[in-house]
């Protein structure tokens, strides 16, 4: 049964992994190699392996393993999304704990054994969702069974002057003489824009939602070649998380939103930088004066 609950899960990671490294058709997926990097044992690494193998997104070759079938950066995010549904439940969980430190019900230093106790879970299932946790940069390991959550945005004014902050680097970004467009990372964006305005933006969860924004704007930065800048920007996003998961999606306005990440692409494209920084400005902080009120 823990096999089945994992797979599901443990298929996104892989996907996930295989897109971030920018894996191409033929390349190796190494059972144990994965099996060490989640964290978990191979079964369900093979139990989601055979799951790719019948979406057509890898091939496996008798006494060599499991090889990629298409490019990463191919994979249907429509069937992505799909598999994120049919994950092991653990997203009450994940949001609980996010409410509980931002409302200070959690102190900043926590131990599995009292994690385990307040939200009545089992280690694997509790490590599962901290290490999430930990990787989204919000808590650290400490040594032992310890756990401490990072700094984050707390308040309303803490809130505005964050996308304040956003709004002014993410244009100076755009406008320094290093900036230049990525072909690549622009189609990723605008893949995953189109799949979130098509429908997403209805089914998605609050974490992939953010996640979707969250890329769309650091990669911009990133086209910036400093990496002054995109550090700043990963801070800021990294300590307004929470917040943003308290505060109510207007789900009926992410469409339009979509909209604008698709614009500026086409400004970039089209070599109009100026208008892009200055309509990414306007973005942003629109954003924040619709949020900052629900706090």
């Amino acid at each position: 049964m823990a096999r089945h609950s994992l797979s599901p899960q443990i298929t996104i990671e892989i996907i996930e992994f295989v897109r971030s490294s920018e894996m191409r058709k033929g390349d190796h997926l190494p059972l144990q190699m994965l099996a060490d990097l989640f964290r978990v044992s191979r079964a369900p690494i093979m139990s989601a392996l055979r799951k790719l193998e019948e979406r057509g997104i890898v091939r496996a070759e008798a006494n060599r393993g499991y090889f990629l079938a298409i490019d990463g950066d191919k994979i249907d995010v429509a069937s992505k999304v799909e598999g994120d549904r049919g994950g092991g439940g653990e997203e009450p969980i994940y949001f609980r704990i996010a409410e509980d430190r931002l409302s200070g019900v959690l102190p900043e230093r926590v131990s599995e054994n009292e994690l385990m106790r307040v939200y009545d879970l089992p280690r694997t299932k509790l490590l599962k969702i901290l290490h999430r946790i930990s990787d989204e940069g919000w808590i650290e390991r400490l040594p032992g069974n310890g756990w401490s959550f990072r700094q984050a945005l707390t308040s309303r004014k803490s809130y505005e002057d964050g996308y304040v902050f956003r709004a002014v680097i993410e244009q100076q970004a755009m406008l320094l003489p290093s900036f230049e467009t990525n072909a690549e990372g622009f189609s990723k964006a605008r893949e995953i824009q189109t799949a979130l305005g098509n429908g997403g933006y209805d089914n998605w969860s609050r974490a992939e939602i953010f996640k979707a924004n969250n890329d769309f704007h650091e990669m911009l930065v990133a086209c910036s070649g400093n990496e002054f800048f995109l550090d700043s920007i990963k801070r800021i996003n990294r300590l307004r998380r929470l917040i943003e998961y308290h505060v109510t999606i207007d789900r009926s306005r992410l469409p339009k939103q979509t909209t604008e990440h698709l614009h500026i692409l086409d400004l970039l494209e089209a070599d109009r930088r100026n208008e892009a920084a200055a309509f990414l400005y306007t973005h942003i902080m629109g954003a924040g004066r619709i949020k900052a009120p629900q706090l």
